[in-house]
């Protein structure tokens, strides 16, 4: 039966919708309390304000949202057939430009001097965003970027990449030929690994990112990149050696034909370079992608 919700849970759901927006997450998913769980203690144990709590309409619900959110873009909620679930999609800068150059322009205009995690306050010099053919085919993704990168602005230009470098050279490609990002974008103090936290909370940038270049293949350097693209918990040895169908996670792409792109994991080249008896095993790696692309290596690196 539709009803107003209280004021005050309002102004908290308003203000929980609005949190996931700068961190530039839309998509919502309505999760039931487990059961012998009330909906208090499933609210106190996730930390936010639970969509069982709306027994109101999907319209009266979008209307009162719309009244705690007048300074910020409206948020569309269109009514979802399947059960359990609602998705609240603004639209983002990026959508209906299909210019990928402008696209991701705009991706980065919206990241900002990007305050959202605890990274910016730990030593970073700047955001390092993303570089390469926006129109590429192939895509690589490592973790963060380094001391190099945090001077450049560029991902991969330390030694680490010059190995990169070198990677797709023997591919037969050009550094510009492919679009490399990472999957935080501001360098972890002593160049540690990003924490979960971090990682949530720039991911949804770089999601937003592949939906916009549209790459055919997606190349997870190391066990971060393709722990956090993939969403699951597994050793190099078991995530190595497979191609996974691949959508970014929370992103609706501004073109309905691209079906996705082949996911590929092999070893970050900065462990390489600590352990370079593995090279052989990434070319592996980069030889079932230069595969499904049709790409012929070089004479030279194909001896």
């Amino acid at each position: 039966m539709p009803h107003t919700l209280d004021p005050e849970l309002r102004r908290a759901l308003a203000e929980r919708v609005r949190y996931y927006h700068e961190l530039g997450i839309y998509d919502f998913y309505r999760r039931e309390p487990r059961p012998g769980q009330s909906t208090e203690t499933a609210t106190a144990d996730a930390g936010a304000v639970p969509v069982s709590l709306l027994p109101m309409s999907y319209s009266a619900f979008q209307s009162e949202l719309r009244e705690e959110m007048p300074a910020r873009k409206s948020a569309v909620v269109p009514v979802i057939a399947e059960d359990n679930i609602f998705e609240i999609v603004t639209p983002r800068p990026e959508y209906g430009v299909t210019d990928p150059v402008a696209a991701l322009k705009l991706i980065r205009e919206d990241l900002g001097d990007c305050t959202r995690c605890k990274l910016h306050k730990q030593g970073r010099k700047q955001i390092v965003f993303g570089v390469g053919n926006p129109r590429a085919e192939l895509m690589f993704v490592g973790e963060g970027p380094g001391a190099d990168e945090d001077a450049q602005g560029e991902p991969f230009v330390g030694r680490a990449g010059q190995l990169l470098n070198n990677m797709i050279r023997a591919m037969g490609l050009q550094r510009e030929d492919v679009y490399i990002a990472n999957v935080v974008k501001c360098r972890p103090p002593g160049n540690r690994t990003p924490e979960r936290d971090e990682c949530e909370t720039c991911s949804p940038f770089l999601m937003r990112q592949i939906a916009v270049i549209k790459p055919k293949v997606v190349v997870a350097l190391g066990a971060v990149s393709a722990k956090n693209l993939l969403a699951i918990n597994a050793p190099m040895s078991e995530l190595r050696g497979r191609w996974y169908d691949f959508k970014p996670a929370g992103v609706r792409g501004s073109d309905p034909s691209w079906p996705g792109a082949r996911l590929a994991v092999t070893y970050h080249p900065a462990f390489l370079l600590r352990d370079p008896r593995q090279k052989g095993e990434a070319w592996k790696d980069l030889q079932m992608v230069m595969k499904y692309l049709g790409i012929e290596p070089p004479k030279k690196a194909a001896e």
